[in-house]
């Protein structure tokens, strides 16, 4: 009877043991294996940012994660673009706020490309359009995944409602969509909306990045997690987000030997412009 009665508790010595020993190597693949791999801004390296052409080539390298950075036309239209100006994504200038949908889709947004990065030029990437998150989600369908960035808010009162708006209309699977920002009001907004919604809050580190229990205490309350940019992190400071239960995906990680570094301290996901790399880095080569 005694016997018995520790059978169990000796399998799971047992199982311990092997997770410990000769499990390890395997657990380490799995952990490589979930790390979500987010293409910036599409496959930014390769192609022009905030295009289909570069959200399709993400996917393509096995991008886990559409990412939409969003600004509003002045006719209320959400639209993919990085920048408040459209001045550095394309051949016209001003703000996108003081701009009709038609005047910003009359732009060349795929030509500068090819001027910036000759080694990654092609002349189909000449006269480009730039997409409206409608689009996106027409092209790409309501079970992708997208990782979508309300910028400027402040700018753009009603974002967020929009946004909402036309994930409701396409029907998106709010199980694969993050909504990120480095605005805590934006996020707050998000969740009153719809708390369904899972939330990243933004973050910028200028030296050692440091985050304290009341700030993440403050994140959880309406956020899964977080997103500081990769320079400044440390191995304490990834541990300690992770162990509180957040996730952290930082920004924007373009070199192999950083994004195999930040994987063995434990980050859960990470942007890049080279999704291909992070591929090759998640499959051990």
């Amino acid at each position: 009877m005694i016997g018995k009665k520790w059978l169990p508790a000796l399998s799971a010595l047992v199982m311990a043991a092997g997770i410990t020993t000769g499990g390890g190597a395997a657990m380490a693949k799995e952990k490589h294996k979930d790390i979500l791999n987010v293409s910036h801004r599409g496959a930014s390296g390769h192609a022009p940012e905030h295009t289909l052409v570069s959200y399709d080539m993400g996917e393509k390298m096995h991008g886990d994660y559409i990412e939409v950075d969003l600004q509003m036309t002045k006719d209320g239209q959400l639209i993919a673009m990085h920048d408040e100006k459209v001045d550095r994504t394309t051949d016209g200038t001003g703000y996108v706020k003081d701009m009709a949908l038609s005047e910003v889709k009359a732009l060349d947004a795929g030509s500068w490309f090819n001027e910036a990065y000759p080694a990654y030029a092609n002349e189909k990437y000449e006269g480009l359009q730039v997409p409206t998150l409608e689009e996106v989600f027409q092209k790409f369908g309501k079970n992708n995944s997208y990782y979508i960035e309300t910028k400027s808010p402040n700018i753009y009162p009603g974002m967020e409602k929009e946004l909402l708006r036309l994930v409701n209309k396409y029907d998106i699977n709010k199980d694969k969509l993050l909504v990120q920002s480095f605005s805590a009001e934006s996020l707050k907004i998000m969740h009153e909306l719809d708390p369904s919604i899972k939330l990243v809050q933004l973050l910028s580190y200028r030296s050692n990045a440091t985050i304290t229990n009341e700030e993440i205490a403050e994140i959880k309350e309406y956020a899964m997690g977080v997103g500081p940019n990769h320079t400044y992190l440390n191995e304490e400071y990834i541990q300690k987000v992770v162990n509180n239960g957040l996730e952290i995906h930082p920004y924007t990680v373009n070199d192999k030997e950083r994004m195999q570094q930040l994987i063995d301290w434990g980050v859960t996901g990470m942007f890049t412009n080279f999704p291909d790399l992070l591929h090759e880095v998640k499959k051990g080569k």
